[in-house]
């Protein structure tokens, strides 16, 4: 179990088939040590149960952002504040549209403005959705405003085909936080 000084990740699941990983990616977090919060979207959970999240990280698994933080603050906004890193795995194409477009009708996309961590997308979706020009150029714009991408790897993907579109291995986005948390400033939580 994390303690008070260990890092804590915010952990975005988006709908892609490749959501039954983030189980293993949050399970993995919380043997570092880290202090995991799963925040799952609608279309997240039509993949992966809340309750296995809630499982693997100990905590509650946030779903909506309508949900009251500590002393009547807003979750979301908890969330994003004393986040030192947020990971966002699988990132649909639809999730990499509405973060670069700043669409926060839900909690994902509310701690994604708010936060001033790190921000790691690590794509998963189909090879044409991956190369189609709108999803490169939202790639682009985070990209254009620090985020830092996971892949996608290639090979056979879940719809048969073959290319591009896998979520990065969990041992990869491991290595990358873990870096990114070891050099990171102390948090400072504001009221």
């Amino acid at each position: 179990m994390a303690d008070s000084n260990s890092p804590r990740i915010v952990l975005g699941v988006t709908g892609s088939i490749a959501a039954f990983r983030a189980a293993d990616l949050a399970s993995a977090m919380v043997r570092e040590g880290w202090e995991v919060h799963a925040v799952l979207t609608g279309d997240g959970a039509r993949f992966l149960p809340a309750l296995t999240l809630a499982a693997l990280t100990h905590r509650p698994v946030h779903t909506s952002l309508w949900e009251e933080g500590e002393g009547g603050r807003m979750g979301h906004l908890d969330l994003a504040r004393s986040a030192d890193a947020v990971v966002v795995a699988p990132a649909s194409a639809d999730s990499l549209a509405r973060a670069a477009h700043g669409m926060a009708g839900d909690v994902l996309g509310a701690v994604l403005l708010a936060t001033r961590a790190p921000i790691f997308f690590a794509p998963a979706m189909n090879t044409l959705m991956w190369q189609h020009a709108a999803t490169q150029e939202n790639v682009k714009i985070l990209k254009s405003r620090g985020a830092c991408f996971l892949g996608p790897a290639e090979g056979r993907l879940a719809c048969g085909t073959e290319g591009p579109g896998r979520m990065a291995p969990v041992d990869e986005i491991l290595k990358t936080i873990r870096q990114a948390v070891k050099t990171k400033s102390p948090r400072k939580i504001k009221p």
